[in-house]
């Protein structure tokens, strides 16, 4: 083996950005427009740190990816009725126009009433 490339656990591990060409992580497999589809970890990538262990990615063939699943009508009915749900606010009930944080758990205006009187 080169530099680039050392085994760790059996899997072939290569250093950041040195990965050959047929290999890609899960995001870049998207981004094409495909997915492992069950198929084994075929490399790793490390990335060192200073303070803490190396960052490691998973690589996977892309000749053995398949594409994404069509979303389907029932998918984006479910889909749609979470994002409405995080939407709600549990205290006024109404709809806040934006994903409420969960930091918060209630809108803005519920999380902080006094702030409003001092607006107006």
């Amino acid at each position: 083996m080169d530099r680039t490339s050392r085994a760790t656990c059996g899997i072939p591990t290569y250093a950041w950005r040195l990965a050959p060409d047929g290999l890609a992580t899960r995001r870049q497999l998207r981004a094409l427009g495909l997915r492992p589809g069950g198929q084994p970890v075929a490399a790793q990538l490390e990335r060192p740190r200073r303070r803490r262990g190396p960052l490691v990615a998973y690589l996977y063939r892309t000749d053995r990816a398949k594409p994404v699943r069509p979303m389907t009508p029932a998918k984006r009915a479910a889909l749609a009725k979470a994002n409405a749900a995080r939407r709600l606010c549990p205290n006024c009930l109404t709809d806040a126009g934006y994903c409420i944080p969960r930091s918060l758990g209630v809108c803005v205006p519920c999380a902080f009433p006094d702030d409003e009187q001092r607006a107006a």
